[in-house]
């Protein structure tokens, strides 16, 4: 952390942002509303860093002090006060370079992202369907406990209100960087309802999450579209609309296949499959662009994959475990509400060690 390369990194990062605020305060710059918001993000994107850097220097000079002052003629109880500020500095200081260490790290352009979350029962059958369902109910409270909106974009239901796939959006501040680690696939381990001996299954259930793509981060040609319309159908494949509403979109190129049917406007599922779509398509080259530029990516806390064991729920037990830190948490009911922060925060600190170990700066 204190190797004269970060130090320098740090200090002309401290001169940019210094650098910004003239920048900022100067009257030809506020008229112009590009430079003045271009010039107002990247000050804000450097904010923290730029703070927890001058705080940084701020103990180093306060700790020199004080470690100074033991050269002086003091008494015993003078002296041992001295030495638990000392203790008390070097903690803050600590902790200060740390969250340096941190901040140093280059952000996932997608964590600010909204994100598209597509849940699909794996093995088990209707009991899988249930469990997918419980997954979906899980991340629509933990969107809700964080002031973040969900929308329902597609959902294939089973007759007993498991879900076969379901497809839904959480857009708010931040929702990517909370879910990504969310992807794989989720074991539920209980006694299914449709069970009559009593004996524990073992189902699954995978979760994909997706950053929400904007038009111009991924190019659709039209001519790589298949695009069909039919009439949506309910449970058991009865009509429930009189028209050619739902839309299956293919891309040809991929083999992607979209359906949207819950809309009763032929242009809102086309809109919503064009959208499901896009995402897919994003993250397709965003792992391909990762698997390429870095290949020690993978690290303890997964690559991501949704063919990933990543967790398992366990009833008999009311244990959560998240496979890749190793973490168990006995509050299982609480999990399923949507109070995942316990697993999303280890998981960060997993990943941010992770990375700053292969960055050399752990």
């Amino acid at each position: 952390m204190t190797t004269v390369s970060i130090l320098e990194k740090l200090e002309q990062i401290e001169d940019r942002y210094e650098e910004l605020e003239r920048l900022l305060a100067d009257p030809e710059v506020a008229t112009d509303y590009n430079r003045l918001r271009e010039y107002a993000q990247e000050r804000a994107e450097l904010a923290e860093l730029v703070e927890t850097y001058r705080s940084a220097k701020k103990v180093r000079e306060e700790l020199d002090k004080t470690r100074s002052m033991l050269e002086d003629e003091l008494d015993d109880d003078m002296r041992d006060l001295v030495k638990q500020e000392i203790e008390r500095l070097e903690a803050q200081e600590n902790e200060l370079q740390q969250k340096l260490r941190v901040l140093l790290l280059p952000k996932d352009p997608n964590d600010e992202r909204n994100v598209i979350m597509e849940i699909r029962a794996g093995t088990g059958g209707e009991e899988a369907a249930l469990f997918a369902a419980d997954l979906y109910r899980m991340y629509v409270r933990y969107a809700e406990a964080h002031g973040w909106k969900t929308e329902l974009l597609s959902a294939n239901v089973t007759g007993i209100g498991g879900f076969k796939e379901v497809i839904f959006e959480v857009q708010g501040k931040g929702a990517y960087s909370r879910l990504k680690h969310e992807s794989g696939v989720h074991r539920v381990q209980r006694v299914p309802v449709t069970e009559a001996s009593g004996r524990i299954h073992t189902s699954t259930a995978t979760v994909a999450v997706l950053p929400e793509a904007d038009e111009v981060d991924v190019d659709i040609k039209p001519e790589d579209l298949r695009i069909e319309v039919f009439r949506s159908s309910g449970h058991g494949g009865q009509s429930v609309n009189t028209t050619d509403s739902a839309v299956r979109i293919t891309h040809l190129p991929t083999g992607i296949v979209v359906s949207c049917q819950d809309e009763r406007s032929q242009l809102q599922n086309k809109m919503r499959a064009l959208s499901i779509l896009r995402a897919r398509l994003y993250d397709m080259e965003r792992r391909a662009l990762e698997e390429k530029v870095d290949a020690e990516r993978r690290s303890q806390v997964g690559t991501g994959e949704r063919s990933e064991k990543v967790r398992t729920y366990n009833f008999p037990q009311n244990r959560v475990t998240d496979h890749r830190i190793n973490f168990s948490s006995y509050r299982l009911e609480e999990v399923l509400a949507g109070e995942l922060d316990e697993f999303i925060e280890q998981l960060i600190t997993a990943e941010q060690a992770e990375k700053l170990r292969v960055a050399g700066i752990a």
